[in-house]
């Protein structure tokens, strides 16, 4: 590690003796390791001159191999070390309104009583939030995320499902298909933009979208779960949100082979190097937490 340390170092700063300077090294000990490498390694790595170092050949494609290991290793090592630390101080954490008050506020209890040291400031929205910007030390969000510079963490997946009354099914039949909520009364929720939900299968193998037409509208879930519970139609949304109504019979769901594929549910952290101990301490409890929970 040390000897490739040099070398990535002379190669990024032209000589070795800038690379000594960079290192705060002397310039014999830099020469001593550059030569114990290319030894090591059996082949000339640096062509060396009076004024400058280049890589040759060989070297160039070393430094390509070894540079993001070395950066891996190294970022490695400093989170084993950082995970040492006992985690003090404040956690920022932002996360949707019903998600987090279900799940990530039971985590946090958790963590807090595991370590006095912490306090936690929790931001509730289900808008995206700038974790960098605001200044938070992760976020939790359920969706499929754009490219991004922001580190993230995968802790689960969450299940979109059709759901009703048994006694609506008693009166109006179950769906077997998607194609058959044509036939049925559906409880359509809008979205913040005042579009409504799309509803969202898999059939064959292939995702598709079925239109959907009903009664009742609502722009709040919890008033789709009561609507659905009192017979008003069949609803679409995340299982997690129902399951309690489910296991006590009354909501059931149907088209079960045909949902969608599961929505993903992530840690995002700010591009730093390493996130501190006590971010990475939270997101392995959130994560080992929701492993056994049924989404």
């Amino acid at each position: 590690m040390e000897e490739i340390e040099v070398f990535l170092a002379v190669i990024e700063a032209g000589s070795q003796t800038a690379a000594a300077r960079q290192l705060g090294r002397s310039l014999q000990s830099v020469n001593r390791a550059l030569a114990a490498l290319e030894q090591s390694v059996g082949v000339e790595l640096v062509r060396r001159t009076t004024r400058q170092s280049v890589a040759t050949e060989a070297g160039l494609a070393f430094y390509r191999r070894v540079k993001p290991a070395f950066a891996e290793i190294t970022e490695a090592r400093l989170e084993a070390a950082n995970r040492r630390v006992e985690p003090s101080g404040l956690l920022r954490i932002a996360a949707p309104v019903l998600f987090g008050s279900t799940h990530v506020v039971p985590a946090i209890a958790e963590f807090m009583a595991r370590f006095p040291q912490i306090e936690v400031d929790v931001n509730m929205s289900d808008r995206p939030v700038d974790v960098v910007g605001d200044g938070f030390d992760l976020a939790v969000r359920i969706r499929e995320l754009p490219d991004s510079s922001l580190k993230t963490r995968r802790l689960g997946e969450l299940r979109t499902v059709v759901y009703g009354a048994p006694d609506y099914f008693a009166r109006h039949g179950r769906p077997h298909h998607p194609n058959d909520l044509s036939d049925h009364q559906s409880i359509l929720r809008r979205t913040g933009r005042g579009e409504v939900d799309i509803w969202r299968f898999q059939v064959d193998g292939r995702a598709t979208t079925v239109q959907v037409n009903g009664r009742f509208h609502t722009d709040n879930m919890t008033a789709a779960h009561a609507a659905a519970r009192h017979g008003l139609g069949v609803g679409y949304g995340p299982f997690w949100q129902i399951r309690d109504l489910v296991d006590q019979g009354a909501l059931e769901i149907v088209l079960e082979s045909f949902e969608a594929p599961r929505t993903p549910v992530r840690a995002v952290f700010p591009p730093s190097a390493i996130p501190p101990a006590k971010t990475h301490l939270f997101v392995d409890l959130l994560a080992e937490r929701l492993k056994h929970e049924r989404l």
